[in-house]
């Protein structure tokens, strides 16, 4: 699968555009691969969602653990090969245990979840696969997470589901060297496994 994008470069960005690159230079493990790779087509977009990814890395509510899990979640639902593969590490990071997020990548319901994570989990399936929070699921997060979390996890949800549209639209590929970390199931498969 070839990439649809030619990988845009620093230098041939316009100079009113370069300071958004230098921004995203500064937190990005992509440097202007990856999904920049395509926003920066669209400077103005590329400056808000920018802005709006930031918050919601580095400046959430959300603890960076669930936080890395909800973007694998949705990784794992959209079959996002680049999204897996760039946060998988950082999760790891972040102190997501490499079991849960095996289940994950092989598209089951997490064995050994802690509580949080499986709070963040069915938050998160629901939310995707159903587009609705079921009201107990609905008031457990609240009452555990607070309001304002739970509307940061939302969006959070939200917008990887808009970044993996967007690595599969431009069929973003993993680096040279990099095996794709999903088997590719198709939509109804994802649904019956993971709403299991």
């Amino acid at each position: 699968m070839a990439e649809r994008l030619s990988q845009i470069t620093y230098e041939s960005l316009a100079p009113e555009v370069r300071p958004l690159a230098d921004d995203i230079l500064k937190v990005s493990s992509a440097a202007l691969g990856g999904p920049y790779n395509a926003l920066l087509r669209s400077p103005e977009m590329a400056r808000r969602c920018f802005e709006l990814l930031d918050y919601l890395r580095f400046k959430t509510t959300v603890d960076k653990r669930l936080n890395e899990f909800a973007i694998l979640i949705q990784a794992r639902i959209s079959n996002a090969q680049y999204e897996w593969w760039a946060h998988e590490p950082i999760a790891r990071r972040a102190g997501l245990s490499d079991a849960v997020m095996r289940d994950l990548q092989q598209c089951r319901r997490p064995a050994e979840m802690q509580h949080d994570e499986r709070l963040v989990f069915d938050y998160c399936v629901q939310l995707s696969l159903n587009h609705r929070v079921p009201d107990a699921l609905w008031q457990e997060a609240v009452t555990r997470m607070g309001e304002q979390a739970v509307m940061d996890l939302t969006v959070l949800s939200g917008t990887y589901v808009m970044v993996s549209m967007l690595l599969n639209a431009t069929q973003v590929g993993i680096p040279k060297g990099g095996a794709e970390p999903l088997e590719v199931l198709d939509p109804s498969e994802i649904r019956r496994r993971l709403l299991a």
